[in-house]
């Protein structure tokens, strides 16, 4: 049977608490634009150009054009076994953003599994992540792959390797699947809390570089 016995880093869940309570409501402005789109072009025309412009503007929002990646320099005090540990266990500390806001943690065979619900509840999607680990030139790697709902989401490659009495990480992520403009306002709203969730964890963030694969 899966364990829920998990608990969660408290100060990256306040964090990761904070970025829902931004990201769902301007994750629903874009269905409210839309809908102002289509009663403009009814108001200004006809039913039938209404419908034409909303679901012209439906395509453009759903249209898998962004592909996300980038890498990631970090920093910490904690020694790289221990930084290991956190990338492998149950609660990734670049997952902030899934277990943080989780209904239920569930650890199996298959990995570790977060259950998030959205609309009130009227829908959810269950985020699977997969660790693997691995030896490189100076210390050790470790490999997270995320699916969705069963379907791949992304993939984390991690280097994690000592640095001056702490420890340094490296990592390269890469979205395994393309998504649409509507991912844009949660896009914007990441940037926003990405270092804070790290740094409550105790990672110090050296450099990013990313793009959104357009």
């Amino acid at each position: 049977m899966p364990s829920t016995d998990v608990d969660p880093p408290q100060d990256a869940r306040v964090v990761a608490q904070q970025y829902l309570r931004y990201e769902r409501p301007l994750t629903g402005l874009v269905v409210v634009v839309l809908t102002l789109a289509f009663l403009g072009a009814y108001l200004a025309t006809s039913l039938v150009p209404a419908v034409a412009v909303g679901a012209g503007l439906l395509v453009v929002v759903r249209a898998p054009l962004l592909s996300p990646s980038g890498t990631v320099r970090l920093e910490t005090d904690d020694d790289p076994g221990a930084v290991v540990d956190a990338f492998t266990g149950p609660t990734p500390p670049v997952l902030a953003f899934q277990w943080g806001i989780a209904d239920d943690i569930s650890v199996g065979e298959e990995g570790v599994t977060y259950r998030i619900s959205y609309l009130f509840g009227l829908r959810s999607v269950e985020m699977t992540v997969q660790a693997r680990t691995g030896a490189a030139d100076d210390g050790r790697t470790v490999e997270l792959e995320v699916a969705a709902n069963g379907q791949p989401w992304s993939t984390y490659t991690v280097d994690v390797f000592p640095r001056d009495g702490g420890t340094a990480v490296e990592y390269e992520y890469t979205a395994d699947r393309r998504f649409g403009l509507r991912r844009l306002p949660q896009r914007f709203v990441v940037r926003r809390y990405r270092d804070e969730a790290l740094a409550a964890q105790g990672y110090t963030v050296v450099s990013r570089d990313g793009n959104l694969g357009m």
